[in-house]
Protein backbone atom coordinates (compact mmCIF):
# COMPACT_ATOMS: atom_id res chain seq x y z
CA UNK A 1 0.00 0.00 0.00
CA UNK A 2 1.34 3.29 -0.29
CA UNK A 3 0.75 6.41 0.64
CA UNK A 4 1.12 10.42 -0.57
CA UNK A 5 3.82 12.87 0.47
CA UNK A 6 4.71 16.53 -0.08
CA UNK A 7 8.09 17.05 -2.10
CA UNK A 8 9.49 18.95 0.60
CA UNK A 9 8.55 16.25 3.33
CA UNK A 10 11.18 13.58 1.75
CA UNK A 11 13.59 11.67 3.84
CA UNK A 12 16.54 9.61 3.07
CA UNK A 13 15.18 6.18 3.24
CA UNK A 14 11.80 6.49 1.96
CA UNK A 15 11.11 4.15 -1.16
CA UNK A 16 8.99 6.24 -3.53
CA UNK A 17 7.36 6.04 -6.46
CA UNK A 18 7.76 8.53 -9.61
CA UNK A 19 4.90 8.41 -11.55
CA UNK A 20 6.45 10.02 -14.37
CA UNK A 21 7.26 8.78 -17.93
CA UNK A 22 9.83 6.75 -17.98
CA UNK A 23 12.38 9.28 -19.96
CA UNK A 24 10.85 12.20 -18.32
CA UNK A 25 13.62 11.55 -15.17
CA UNK A 26 17.15 10.73 -14.51
CA UNK A 27 16.46 8.20 -12.41
CA UNK A 28 17.37 4.40 -13.55
CA UNK A 29 14.62 3.48 -12.09
CA UNK A 30 11.02 4.89 -10.95
CA UNK A 31 10.62 3.37 -8.07
CA UNK A 32 13.70 3.10 -5.40
CA UNK A 33 14.88 3.83 -1.87
CA UNK A 34 16.09 7.30 -1.49
CA UNK A 35 19.72 6.66 -0.20
CA UNK A 36 21.08 10.47 -0.07
CA UNK A 37 19.65 13.82 -0.46
CA UNK A 38 20.99 14.58 -3.56
CA UNK A 39 18.57 12.26 -4.71
CA UNK A 40 15.92 14.45 -2.98
CA UNK A 41 17.04 17.71 -4.37
CA UNK A 42 16.85 16.13 -8.06
CA UNK A 43 13.38 14.54 -7.48
CA UNK A 44 12.15 18.44 -6.56
CA UNK A 45 13.85 19.84 -9.79
CA UNK A 46 11.41 17.78 -11.37
CA UNK A 47 8.08 19.79 -10.59
CA UNK A 48 6.82 17.59 -8.75
CA UNK A 49 4.58 18.75 -5.58
CA UNK A 50 4.03 15.12 -4.29
CA UNK A 51 4.66 11.73 -4.26
CA UNK A 52 3.68 8.28 -3.40
CA UNK A 53 5.68 6.42 -0.63
CA UNK A 54 5.82 2.67 0.32
CA UNK A 55 6.38 3.07 4.55
CA UNK A 56 6.76 -1.07 4.67
CA UNK A 57 9.65 -0.72 2.21
CA UNK A 58 11.19 2.18 3.65
CA UNK A 59 13.62 2.80 5.82
CA UNK A 60 12.84 6.13 7.85
CA UNK A 61 13.86 7.29 11.81
CA UNK A 62 10.35 9.02 12.52
CA UNK A 63 7.27 9.19 9.87
CA UNK A 64 6.97 12.02 7.98
CA UNK A 65 4.15 14.41 7.33
CA UNK A 66 1.45 12.33 4.58
CA UNK A 67 -1.51 13.54 2.80
CA UNK A 68 -3.59 10.17 3.16
CA UNK A 69 -5.22 10.09 -0.42
CA UNK A 70 -8.78 10.43 2.34
CA UNK A 71 -6.88 13.08 4.42
CA UNK A 72 -6.25 16.13 2.42
CA UNK A 73 -8.14 18.62 3.80
CA UNK A 74 -7.39 22.22 3.96
CA UNK A 75 -4.17 21.93 6.47
CA UNK A 76 -1.33 21.45 4.34
CA UNK A 77 -0.25 24.03 1.76
CA UNK A 78 -0.49 21.12 -1.20
CA UNK A 79 -4.09 19.86 0.17
CA UNK A 80 -6.33 18.70 -2.24
CA UNK A 81 -4.21 19.07 -5.14
CA UNK A 82 -4.65 15.95 -7.93
CA UNK A 83 -1.90 13.47 -7.69
CA UNK A 84 -0.31 13.29 -11.31
CA UNK A 85 -1.59 9.56 -12.89
CA UNK A 86 0.68 6.78 -12.78
CA UNK A 87 1.82 6.26 -16.35
CA UNK A 88 0.46 2.46 -17.61
CA UNK A 89 3.60 1.21 -17.89
CA UNK A 90 5.33 2.37 -14.19
CA UNK A 91 2.85 -0.43 -12.98
CA UNK A 92 5.35 -3.19 -13.97
CA UNK A 93 9.11 -0.96 -13.57
CA UNK A 94 12.31 -2.93 -13.36
CA UNK A 95 12.44 -2.14 -9.79
CA UNK A 96 9.37 -3.36 -9.08
CA UNK A 97 10.10 -7.07 -10.68
CA UNK A 98 13.82 -6.85 -9.43
CA UNK A 99 14.12 -5.22 -5.92
CA UNK A 100 12.18 -7.94 -4.53
CA UNK A 101 13.04 -11.66 -4.09
CA UNK A 102 9.95 -14.55 -4.86
CA UNK A 103 9.80 -14.74 -0.98
CA UNK A 104 8.92 -11.03 -0.31
CA UNK A 105 5.78 -11.28 -2.63
CA UNK A 106 4.14 -12.48 0.64
CA UNK A 107 4.95 -12.92 3.71
CA UNK A 108 2.93 -15.58 5.06
CA UNK A 109 4.79 -18.38 6.09
CA UNK A 110 3.40 -21.78 4.42
CA UNK A 111 3.95 -24.99 6.99
CA UNK A 112 3.12 -26.91 4.04
CA UNK A 113 5.98 -27.31 1.50
CA UNK A 114 3.67 -27.40 -1.11
CA UNK A 115 1.81 -24.81 -0.70
CA UNK A 116 5.43 -22.64 -0.48
CA UNK A 117 6.40 -24.12 -3.70
CA UNK A 118 2.96 -22.72 -4.78
CA UNK A 119 2.92 -19.57 -3.28
CA UNK A 120 6.66 -19.25 -4.81
CA UNK A 121 5.26 -20.13 -8.08
CA UNK A 122 2.86 -17.42 -8.20
CA UNK A 123 5.57 -15.23 -7.13
CA UNK A 124 7.83 -15.92 -10.07
CA UNK A 125 5.47 -15.83 -12.71
CA UNK A 126 3.92 -12.43 -11.50
CA UNK A 127 7.85 -10.88 -11.65
CA UNK A 128 8.07 -12.28 -15.00
CA UNK A 129 5.14 -11.39 -16.34
CA UNK A 130 6.21 -7.58 -14.91
CA UNK A 131 9.15 -7.51 -16.25
CA UNK A 132 7.77 -8.19 -19.66
CA UNK A 133 5.19 -5.32 -19.20
CA UNK A 134 7.95 -3.24 -18.85
CA UNK A 135 10.12 -3.89 -21.43
CA UNK A 136 6.93 -4.01 -23.96
CA UNK A 137 5.70 -0.39 -22.16
CA UNK A 138 9.13 0.97 -22.66
CA UNK A 139 10.00 -0.17 -25.96
CA UNK A 140 6.04 1.44 -27.11
CA UNK A 141 7.13 4.68 -25.78
CA UNK A 142 10.35 4.76 -27.03
CA UNK A 143 9.08 4.02 -30.17
CA UNK A 144 6.64 6.89 -30.17
CA UNK A 145 9.29 9.13 -29.71
CA UNK A 146 11.11 8.04 -32.19
CA UNK A 147 7.92 8.59 -34.67
CA UNK A 148 7.83 11.84 -33.50
CA UNK A 149 11.27 13.10 -34.01
CA UNK A 150 11.54 12.24 -37.52
CA UNK A 151 8.41 13.37 -38.46
CA UNK A 152 9.58 16.60 -37.29
CA UNK A 153 13.22 16.26 -39.10
CA UNK A 154 11.72 18.33 -41.95
CA UNK A 155 9.68 20.81 -41.12
CA UNK A 156 11.94 21.42 -37.39
CA UNK A 157 15.32 19.94 -37.98
CA UNK A 158 16.44 21.61 -34.30
CA UNK A 159 13.91 20.31 -32.40
CA UNK A 160 14.53 16.56 -33.98
CA UNK A 161 17.77 16.67 -32.97
CA UNK A 162 16.76 17.98 -29.37
CA UNK A 163 14.17 14.70 -29.09
CA UNK A 164 16.13 12.54 -30.73
CA UNK A 165 19.57 12.87 -28.88
CA UNK A 166 17.21 12.99 -25.78
CA UNK A 167 15.68 9.74 -26.28
CA UNK A 168 19.06 8.17 -27.05
CA UNK A 169 20.66 9.79 -23.40
CA UNK A 170 17.41 8.06 -22.01
CA UNK A 171 18.34 4.73 -23.39
CA UNK A 172 21.81 4.90 -22.47
CA UNK A 173 21.00 5.98 -18.78
CA UNK A 174 18.50 3.16 -18.26
CA UNK A 175 21.32 0.57 -19.50
CA UNK A 176 24.70 2.22 -17.41
CA UNK A 177 21.75 1.35 -14.43
CA UNK A 178 22.50 -2.25 -14.42
CA UNK A 179 26.06 -4.20 -14.56
CA UNK A 180 24.30 -7.21 -16.51
CA UNK A 181 21.41 -6.59 -19.24
CA UNK A 182 19.90 -9.09 -21.40
CA UNK A 183 18.73 -8.86 -24.64
CA UNK A 184 14.94 -10.05 -24.83
CA UNK A 185 12.73 -10.46 -27.62
CA UNK A 186 9.15 -8.65 -26.96
CA UNK A 187 5.18 -10.07 -27.70
CA UNK A 188 4.10 -7.11 -28.24
CA UNK A 189 3.40 -6.09 -32.11
CA UNK A 190 6.91 -4.05 -33.45
CA UNK A 191 4.53 -1.47 -35.22
CA UNK A 192 5.67 -0.15 -38.22
CA UNK A 193 8.91 -1.64 -40.00
CA UNK A 194 10.30 1.55 -40.10
CA UNK A 195 10.19 2.44 -35.97
CA UNK A 196 10.81 -1.08 -35.41
CA UNK A 197 14.27 -1.22 -37.79
CA UNK A 198 15.61 2.04 -36.10
CA UNK A 199 14.55 0.96 -32.44
CA UNK A 200 15.98 -2.86 -33.15
CA UNK A 201 19.32 -1.07 -34.61
CA UNK A 202 19.68 1.83 -31.98
CA UNK A 203 19.15 -0.62 -29.21
CA UNK A 204 21.34 -3.59 -29.91
CA UNK A 205 23.99 -1.27 -31.50
CA UNK A 206 24.57 1.00 -28.26
CA UNK A 207 24.52 -2.25 -26.25
CA UNK A 208 27.49 -3.76 -28.65
CA UNK A 209 29.19 -0.03 -27.96
CA UNK A 210 28.56 -0.61 -24.17
CA UNK A 211 30.46 -4.04 -24.27
CA UNK A 212 33.25 -2.65 -26.64
CA UNK A 213 33.61 -0.43 -23.68
CA UNK A 214 32.87 3.20 -25.73
CA UNK A 215 32.67 5.61 -23.40
CA UNK A 216 28.80 6.57 -22.69
CA UNK A 217 29.10 10.14 -24.47
CA UNK A 218 30.03 8.38 -27.60
CA UNK A 219 27.61 5.82 -26.81
CA UNK A 220 24.74 7.38 -26.94
CA UNK A 221 25.88 9.93 -29.99
CA UNK A 222 26.11 6.51 -31.66
CA UNK A 223 22.41 5.82 -30.76
CA UNK A 224 21.27 9.35 -31.70
CA UNK A 225 23.39 8.15 -35.43
CA UNK A 226 21.53 4.68 -35.02
CA UNK A 227 17.90 6.04 -34.46
CA UNK A 228 18.53 8.70 -37.60
CA UNK A 229 20.84 5.71 -40.18
CA UNK A 230 17.59 5.47 -42.79
CA UNK A 231 16.65 9.20 -42.53
CA UNK A 232 17.75 9.92 -46.24
CA UNK A 233 14.83 7.34 -46.99
CA UNK A 234 11.87 9.99 -46.19
CA UNK A 235 12.90 11.60 -49.81
CA UNK A 236 12.30 8.17 -51.45
CA UNK A 237 9.43 6.81 -52.70
CA UNK A 238 8.94 3.72 -50.79
CA UNK A 239 8.81 0.78 -53.39
CA UNK A 240 13.05 2.40 -53.38
CA UNK A 241 13.34 2.43 -49.63
CA UNK A 242 15.19 -1.47 -49.95
CA UNK A 243 17.49 -2.67 -52.27
CA UNK A 244 15.56 -5.24 -54.21
CA UNK A 245 17.62 -7.37 -56.52
CA UNK A 246 14.53 -6.48 -58.92
CA UNK A 247 15.21 -3.02 -59.21
CA UNK A 248 16.81 -1.48 -61.92
CA UNK A 249 20.32 0.03 -62.11
CA UNK A 250 18.56 3.50 -62.28
CA UNK A 251 16.63 3.00 -59.38
CA UNK A 252 19.82 1.24 -57.43
CA UNK A 253 21.19 4.10 -57.80
CA UNK A 254 18.55 6.31 -56.14
CA UNK A 255 18.21 3.71 -53.22
CA UNK A 256 22.00 4.36 -52.59
CA UNK A 257 21.43 8.18 -52.87
CA UNK A 258 19.30 7.74 -49.59
CA UNK A 259 23.05 7.67 -47.33
CA UNK A 260 24.24 11.29 -49.07
CA UNK A 261 20.35 12.39 -48.70
CA UNK A 262 20.76 11.54 -44.92
CA UNK A 263 23.58 13.33 -44.22
CA UNK A 264 22.40 16.22 -45.88
CA UNK A 265 19.60 15.95 -42.84
CA UNK A 266 22.10 15.28 -40.54
CA UNK A 267 23.66 18.90 -41.21
CA UNK A 268 20.78 20.84 -41.55
CA UNK A 269 19.60 18.51 -37.64
CA UNK A 270 23.51 19.87 -36.13
CA UNK A 271 23.99 16.20 -35.09
CA UNK A 272 27.30 15.17 -33.60
CA UNK A 273 30.26 14.01 -35.26
CA UNK A 274 30.03 10.29 -34.75
CA UNK A 275 26.33 10.18 -35.32
CA UNK A 276 26.74 11.75 -38.27
CA UNK A 277 29.32 9.15 -39.57
CA UNK A 278 26.85 6.11 -38.75
CA UNK A 279 24.38 8.34 -41.23
CA UNK A 280 26.81 8.30 -43.85
CA UNK A 281 28.68 5.55 -43.78
CA UNK A 282 26.25 2.74 -42.18
CA UNK A 283 26.54 0.84 -45.73
CA UNK A 284 30.08 0.65 -45.60
CA UNK A 285 31.67 -2.63 -44.91
CA UNK A 286 35.72 -3.74 -43.87
CA UNK A 287 36.03 -5.22 -47.12
CA UNK A 288 35.41 -1.99 -49.33
CA UNK A 289 32.38 -3.63 -50.88
CA UNK A 290 29.95 -1.30 -49.32
CA UNK A 291 29.04 2.24 -50.48
CA UNK A 292 28.87 5.49 -51.12
CA UNK A 293 32.35 6.07 -50.60
CA UNK A 294 33.66 1.95 -50.57
CA UNK A 295 36.08 2.64 -47.42
CA UNK A 296 37.92 0.01 -45.98
CA UNK A 297 38.91 -1.57 -42.08
CA UNK A 298 39.45 1.15 -39.82
CA UNK A 299 38.82 4.23 -42.39
CA UNK A 300 34.92 3.42 -41.36
CA UNK A 301 34.50 4.57 -38.01
CA UNK A 302 34.20 2.32 -34.88
CA UNK A 303 30.21 3.59 -34.38
CA UNK A 304 29.53 2.93 -38.26
CA UNK A 305 31.03 -0.54 -38.19
CA UNK A 306 28.43 -1.49 -35.05
CA UNK A 307 25.41 -0.24 -36.94
CA UNK A 308 26.43 -1.73 -40.34
CA UNK A 309 26.24 -4.93 -38.80
CA UNK A 310 23.37 -4.73 -36.65
CA UNK A 311 21.67 -3.14 -39.77
CA UNK A 312 22.16 -6.46 -41.44
CA UNK A 313 21.39 -8.79 -38.95
CA UNK A 314 17.81 -6.40 -38.32
CA UNK A 315 17.60 -6.94 -42.20
CA UNK A 316 17.83 -10.89 -42.32
CA UNK A 317 15.74 -11.28 -39.17
CA UNK A 318 13.02 -8.72 -40.38
CA UNK A 319 13.17 -7.80 -44.17
CA UNK A 320 10.30 -6.70 -46.27
CA UNK A 321 8.99 -9.91 -47.27
CA UNK A 322 8.18 -12.33 -44.52
CA UNK A 323 8.74 -15.23 -46.68
CA UNK A 324 12.29 -13.85 -47.01
CA UNK A 325 12.79 -14.11 -43.08
CA UNK A 326 15.45 -15.87 -41.17
CA UNK A 327 15.71 -17.22 -37.74
CA UNK A 328 18.13 -15.01 -35.23
CA UNK A 329 20.27 -18.26 -34.84
CA UNK A 330 20.80 -18.49 -39.00
CA UNK A 331 21.47 -14.80 -38.73
CA UNK A 332 24.29 -15.43 -36.46
CA UNK A 333 25.59 -17.86 -38.70
CA UNK A 334 25.13 -16.59 -42.21
CA UNK A 335 26.98 -13.52 -40.49
CA UNK A 336 29.75 -15.54 -39.17
CA UNK A 337 29.85 -17.98 -41.88
CA UNK A 338 29.48 -15.92 -45.38
CA UNK A 339 30.10 -12.62 -44.71
CA UNK A 340 32.31 -11.97 -41.51
CA UNK A 341 35.32 -10.74 -43.93
CA UNK A 342 32.42 -7.44 -44.60
CA UNK A 343 32.97 -6.88 -40.38
CA UNK A 344 35.79 -5.83 -38.20
CA UNK A 345 36.44 -8.76 -36.73
CA UNK A 346 36.41 -7.81 -33.14
CA UNK A 347 33.11 -6.29 -33.53
CA UNK A 348 31.67 -9.20 -35.09
CA UNK A 349 32.99 -11.56 -32.17
CA UNK A 350 32.05 -9.44 -29.69
CA UNK A 351 28.38 -9.11 -31.23
CA UNK A 352 28.19 -13.04 -31.46
CA UNK A 353 29.31 -13.11 -27.79
CA UNK A 354 26.60 -10.59 -26.81
CA UNK A 355 23.58 -12.10 -28.80
CA UNK A 356 24.33 -15.40 -28.11
CA UNK A 357 24.46 -18.66 -31.05
CA UNK A 358 20.81 -18.64 -29.92
CA UNK A 359 19.98 -15.06 -29.93
CA UNK A 360 16.61 -13.92 -28.49
CA UNK A 361 13.85 -15.34 -30.77
CA UNK A 362 15.34 -18.12 -31.92
CA UNK A 363 13.02 -21.52 -31.82
CA UNK A 364 15.01 -24.29 -29.94
CA UNK A 365 15.22 -28.14 -29.04
CA UNK A 366 16.49 -28.46 -26.02
CA UNK A 367 18.85 -31.76 -24.60
CA UNK A 368 16.16 -33.30 -23.09
CA UNK A 369 13.80 -32.96 -26.58
CA UNK A 370 11.69 -30.60 -25.24
CA UNK A 371 11.18 -27.67 -27.88
CA UNK A 372 11.41 -23.71 -26.38
CA UNK A 373 11.41 -20.22 -27.46
CA UNK A 374 14.33 -18.14 -26.48
CA UNK A 375 13.05 -15.28 -24.46
CA UNK A 376 16.33 -13.33 -23.35
CA UNK A 377 20.35 -13.88 -23.65
CA UNK A 378 22.60 -12.57 -21.05
CA UNK A 379 26.21 -12.10 -22.00
CA UNK A 380 27.61 -13.24 -19.29
CA UNK A 381 25.65 -16.43 -19.84
CA UNK A 382 25.91 -16.96 -23.65
CA UNK A 383 24.90 -20.47 -24.07
CA UNK A 384 22.32 -20.60 -21.31
CA UNK A 385 19.60 -18.17 -22.27
CA UNK A 386 16.49 -18.04 -20.75
CA UNK A 387 13.89 -20.01 -22.34
CA UNK A 388 9.79 -20.38 -22.90
CA UNK A 389 9.30 -24.50 -22.71
CA UNK A 390 6.63 -26.40 -24.61
CA UNK A 391 4.63 -27.99 -21.56
CA UNK A 392 0.93 -28.77 -22.48
CA UNK A 393 -0.17 -29.30 -19.24
CA UNK A 394 0.48 -25.52 -18.34
CA UNK A 395 -1.34 -22.58 -20.16
CA UNK A 396 1.02 -20.90 -21.72
CA UNK A 397 0.53 -17.62 -20.00
CA UNK A 398 1.21 -19.33 -17.15
CA UNK A 399 4.06 -20.98 -18.05
CA UNK A 400 7.01 -20.19 -16.18
CA UNK A 401 10.27 -19.39 -17.76
CA UNK A 402 13.37 -21.51 -17.95
CA UNK A 403 16.41 -19.94 -17.39
CA UNK A 404 19.41 -22.66 -18.19
CA UNK A 405 21.86 -21.31 -16.23
CA UNK A 406 20.98 -22.81 -13.50
CA UNK A 407 20.00 -26.15 -14.93
CA UNK A 408 23.69 -27.65 -16.02
CA UNK A 409 22.45 -30.58 -17.16
CA UNK A 410 19.99 -29.22 -19.89
CA UNK A 411 21.25 -27.23 -23.03
CA UNK A 412 20.32 -26.41 -26.50
CA UNK A 413 20.89 -29.03 -29.12
CA UNK A 414 20.13 -27.59 -32.21
CA UNK A 415 17.89 -24.47 -33.44
CA UNK A 416 14.80 -25.05 -35.81
CA UNK A 417 12.59 -22.85 -37.46
CA UNK A 418 8.64 -21.97 -36.76
CA UNK A 419 7.87 -24.64 -39.80
CA UNK A 420 9.88 -27.58 -38.28
CA UNK A 421 7.99 -27.52 -35.11
CA UNK A 422 4.61 -30.03 -33.90
CA UNK A 423 1.38 -27.94 -34.41
CA UNK A 424 0.71 -28.02 -30.92
CA UNK A 425 4.59 -26.77 -29.81
CA UNK A 426 4.13 -24.00 -32.64
CA UNK A 427 0.42 -22.92 -31.06
CA UNK A 428 1.60 -22.46 -27.68
CA UNK A 429 5.40 -21.19 -28.36
CA UNK A 430 3.67 -18.86 -30.95
CA UNK A 431 7.27 -17.40 -32.62
CA UNK A 432 6.79 -13.90 -34.11
CA UNK A 433 7.53 -13.43 -37.46
CA UNK A 434 9.41 -9.94 -37.06
CA UNK A 435 11.36 -9.55 -34.10
CA UNK A 436 11.54 -6.41 -31.86
CA UNK A 437 14.43 -6.51 -29.39
CA UNK A 438 14.94 -4.62 -26.08
CA UNK A 439 17.01 -4.94 -22.92
CA UNK A 440 16.39 -5.91 -19.30
CA UNK A 441 18.02 -6.58 -15.52
CA UNK A 442 19.81 -9.87 -15.74
CA UNK A 443 18.03 -10.69 -12.75
CA UNK A 444 15.71 -14.01 -12.51
CA UNK A 445 14.32 -14.58 -9.20
CA UNK A 446 14.90 -18.13 -8.46
CA UNK A 447 12.39 -21.49 -7.92
CA UNK A 448 15.17 -24.33 -8.28
CA UNK A 449 12.30 -26.79 -7.55
CA UNK A 450 10.65 -26.24 -10.48
CA UNK A 451 13.96 -24.87 -12.90
CA UNK A 452 13.69 -27.84 -14.49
Amino acid sequence: MSDVVDVNALKVGMFVHLDLSWMSHPFPRSSFRIEKAEQIATIRELGLKQLRWEPARSAVATEPPLQQADKTAGDHPNAGEPVAPRAPFESASFESANDASPNEFSSIAHPDPAAAQAEARRAVLAHQRQVAAQCEAQYAEAGQAWREAYDRVRADPHGAKRDTEALSQALMDKMLSHDDLCIRTLNMAAGDRSTAHAMNVAVIAMLLGRMLGMPPAEVAEMGTGALMHDVGKMDLPERLWQADEQLGSAERAMYAGHVEQGLRHARRMGLSTTATQVIGQHHEFADGSGFPAKLQGDSIALSARIVSLVNQFDKLCNPPSLTSAVTPHEAISSLFAHHRRKYDVTVLNVFIRMMGVYPAGSVVQLTDDRFGLVVSVSAARPLKPVVLTFDPTVPNDEALHLDLQRVPSLGIRRSLRAAQLPSAARDYLAPKPRMAYFFEPGVVPELEPLAA
